[in-house]
C-alpha cells in the first residue's frame, strides 16, 4: 500500500509546492504596493506571509482554500446548518441534481442511439455524423439557447439545465456503446447464428456483455461532462443556488477564494460520483466473470 500511495503523496507534494510558489509569484505585486505606499519595506518572509494571506488574492493558498471549505462545509454542520444557503453542501446537491438527472437522460439517449446505429445501416450512415458534429458547437454558445427556448415554453429550473448536462453526456456514452456492442468477433457472431439465435438473443447474451466494459469506461466520462454541463447551465441563468452560482458571485465580487473553494468542491463532487460508477463496474463485471 505505501508504494502506491508513494508515487501519488510525491505528486500531490509537488502540486502544493508549485500552488504556493504561484501564490507568492502571483500576489507579491500587491504585498510590494502596500508595503510602498505605507513607505515600508518587506522582507522575503514578510513579503510570503502577506502572499499568503490577503483577502482577495489574485491565487489563494491552499491553506485560504481549505479554510473557506471548512467554513462552509464542516463547521457549518458542527452548527447544525449543513444545508443552508451559504453551505457548499446545499450548492453541491442543487448542482448534483441537475447533474444526475442529466446524466441519467444522455445515457439513456446515447445506449438508444447506440443501439440503433448498430443493428440500422442507414442511422449509421446518417445519425453518426451528426452525433460527432454535435460536440464541435461550444457549450457556453448553446447553453443559453437552450435556456431561452426552454423558458419560451414555460419549462424553467432543474430540466433546463440537465438538459445542456444531458447535452454534453450523451456523446461519450453512444461512442463507448457503438465499440462495445460491435466488439464481438466474427466467430462469436458465427457461434450465435450456427445455434440459431435470434437478433434480440443475440443481443442480451452476446453483444451487451461484450460492451459492459466500453458502457462503463463511456458512464464515467460522461459522468464528469454532465457536471461540467449543469454547472455551465448555472452560469447564464442567474442562478442563485449550486456550484455555478458560487462560482459567478465570487467572480462578481472579486472572492477568488470562494472560486476555488467552489472549484475544489466540484473536482470532489467529480471524483466522488466517477468512483462510484468504478465501484458498480468492480461489482458487476466480477459478477459477469470479467474481472
Amino acid at each position: 500500500m505505501m508504494r502506491n500511495l508513494l508515487p501519488v503523496l510525491t505528486i500531490v507534494a509537488t502540486l502544493l509546492a508549485l500552488w504556493y510558489a504561484a501564490a507568492v509569484a502571483l500576489n507579491a505585486q500587491w504585498a510590494r504596493d502596500q508595503a510602498a505606499r505605507a513607505g515600508e519595506t518587506l522582507t522575503m518572509s514578510a513579503l510570503v506571509a502577506d502572499t499568503w494571506s490577503q483577502d482577495k488574492p489574485k491565487l489563494p493558498a491552499p491553506h485560504q482554500v481549505v479554510t473557506e471549505i471548512w467554513n462552509t462545509t464542516g463547521a457549518m454542520v458542527l452548527e447544525g446548518r449543513g444545508f443552508s444557503k451559504r453551505s457548499l453542501f446545499y450548492h453541491s446537491w442543487i448542482t448534483f441534481s441537475a447533474t444526475a438527472l442529466g446524466f441519467v437522460l444522455g445515457t439513456a439517449l446515447g445506449v438508444a442511439l447506440a443501439i440503433g446505429i448498430v443493428y440500422n445501416r442507414t442511422m449509421d450512415m446518417s445519425v453518426m455524423p451528426w452525433v460527432i458534429a454535435s460536440q464541435t458547437i461550444p457549450i457556453l454558445a448553446i447553453a443559453p439557447m437552450i435556456i431561452v427556448v426552454l423558458n419560451a415554453v414555460g419549462i424553467s429550473g432543474l430540466l433546463p439545465k440537465a438538459m445542456i448536462s444531458m447535452y454534453l453526456s450523451f456523446f461519450p456514452v453512444v461512442v463507448g456503446m457503438v465499440k462495445g456492442l460491435r466488439s464481438p468477433t466474427p466467430m462469436q457472431l458465427d457461434q450465435m447464428r450456427t445455434w440459431n439465435a435470434s437478433a434480440s438473443q443475440t443481443f442480451w447474451r452476446l453483444r451487451l456483455p461484450s460492451s459492459m466494459p466500453y458502457l462503463f469506461t463511456s458512464l464515467k466520462v460522461g459522468m464528469a461532462a454532465s457536471l461540467v454541463g449543469a454547472i455551465v447551465g448555472e452560469l447564464p441563468t442567474g442562478a442563485v443556488a449550486g456550484l455555478g452560482a458560487r462560482l459567478l458571485a465570487g467572480s462578481y465580487y472579486g472572492q477568488t477564494i470562494q472560486i476555488w473553494s467552489a472549484l475544489i468542491m466540484a473536482a470532489t463532487l467529480a471524483a466522488v460520483l466517477v468512483g462510484l460508477i468504478g465501484l458498480i463496474q468492480r461489482i458487476t463485471l466480477k459478477r459477469m466473470g470479467m474481472a
